[in-house]
């Protein structure tokens, strides 16, 4: 019984030490990125009612999210996605404002994976939305802000993959198919299924060049010069125009002067239902899956009263560590101050020499040295906590100073 009590629940897990220093210290970088483009600050509950994250709003199926009832009966869930939250705050809170509104936020998600897909139940992210411009100059930004995240925390090789949901939508309205099986297809070319695919068209009564344009998706990415081939494959003005807009984003990135971290995926059309044009998702070495996931949602802050174009993303900080531990980049972690260490009778100056540290704006470790251990002992665990100094406090004031700082 008493080791169970040591243990945690299938998918979280407890973060300390050095490696939550290091979480903290990426967040902050992170965070700095972020407000150099100028956006605020927002948190909103780890739990709300089940109705902001339910299947209308496009968020995670309803089996995976944790659920709990309140005093009154009202069905609530830990927050499996933190942008619909974010809608609200915006549909509540500015609901009169046209001009563009910049947050961004830090917090845990919790969804309810299977088990046997290995992932944490409990996740870190950190994130922006931009609300109030549908403009391609807010998705060029969106995105170099993040690219500059990755160039902050020092990640060089990473890639950017953009795709559009609105080309699929408008080759589903081309073809006059009806929604179920454009969910079907939807779902072969999600898992790149493009035998499956080929083999389910041969039952539809749909033209060959729509069967074509659908089986098409499996080629539909690279560079700018894949936008041209996809407009051959369509002939209505959603796909087109999600086309052109791609263009215009590419553009707008090559100001920046990121043009080389971009590339094109049409397949991609996985992620929550409530992104309705692009989307686009990070990708680094040392991890088998995106890092970073974002998309424009320009419907979601209706569904809360507000008609509102908006476009963000959040980094998945636990991968990004993953990956980051994989490529060997270091992550700083400050060394504390010192650990000033005494005997009982020199109590009183230790305390008088720990609190002039302190006001100084030192951080001290004050420790009452055990008759158990030697000072020897205290040395190593300072130098194994990543202490700069151990200063004992002796008898008339007098101090010895260890550096912590070299192993010899």
């Amino acid at each position: 019984m008493q080791d169970k009590l040591l243990q945690t629940p299938d998918g979280v897990r407890d973060t300390y030490g050095t490696e939550c220093e290091k979480k903290r210290n990426l967040l902050a970088k992170l965070h700095h990125v972020l407000k150099l483009y100028s956006y605020h600050d927002i948190e909103t509950p780890t739990f709300e009612f089940f109705d902001i994250f339910n299947r209308d709003k496009g968020s995670v199926p309803s089996n995976e999210m944790y659920k709990f009832f309140d005093r009154d009966n009202n069905t609530l869930v830990l927050r499996p996605d933190i942008t619909p939250s974010i809608a609200r705050c915006v549909a509540k809170y500015y609901a009169d404002e046209d001009f563009p509104v910049r947050l961004c936020y830090t917090g845990n998600t919790y969804i309810n994976t299977l088990k046997l897909q290995g992932k944490l139940k409990e996740t870190t992210q950190i994130g922006a939305e931009l609300i109030n411009d549908d403009s391609t100059a807010a998705d060029a930004e969106i995105i170099s802000t993040v690219i500059d995240c990755f160039k902050e925390i020092g990640i060089k090789d990473f890639q950017i993959e953009i795709g559009s949901m609105d080309y699929f939508v408008g080759l589903v309205k081309e073809s006059g198919i009806s929604e179920e099986t454009a969910v079907r297809i939807k779902e072969y070319i999600n898992i790149k299924n493009f035998f499956g695919l080929s083999e389910y068209l041969k039952e539809l009564n749909v033209p060959d060049n729509i069967k074509e344009a659908f089986l098409a998706f499996d080629s539909l990415f690279g560079g700018e010069e894949m936008i041209d081939r996809a407009i051959s494959y369509v002939a209505n003005d959603m796909s087109v125009q999600a086309c052109e807009r791609l263009r215009r984003i590419y553009k707008a990135l090559s100001y920046y002067g990121y043009e080389t971290n971009i590339g094109f995926d049409l397949s991609m059309l996985d992620g929550y239902n409530y992104y309705t044009g692009i989307i686009f998702r990070g990708y680094t070495y040392g991890t088998g899956d995106a890092i970073v996931t974002g998309g424009r949602y320009n419907n979601l802050l209706k569904q809360f009263g507000k008609d509102a174009p908006s476009i963000g993303f959040a980094f998945k900080v636990d991968e990004l560590m993953n990956a980051m531990n994989r490529q060997d980049i270091e992550i700083p972690v400050e060394r504390t101050d010192s650990i000033v260490l005494y005997e009982i009778e020199n109590q009183e100056a230790a305390i008088a020499f720990a609190m002039k540290k302190r006001a100084d704006g030192r951080s001290v470790e004050l420790i009452r040295k055990s008759t158990r251990k030697s000072l020897e002992e205290y040395v190593e665990y300072g130098r194994r906590e990543n202490f700069e100094s151990l200063i004992f406090v002796e008898e008339n004031n007098r101090t010895q100073v260890f550096d912590l700082s070299q192993n010899n």
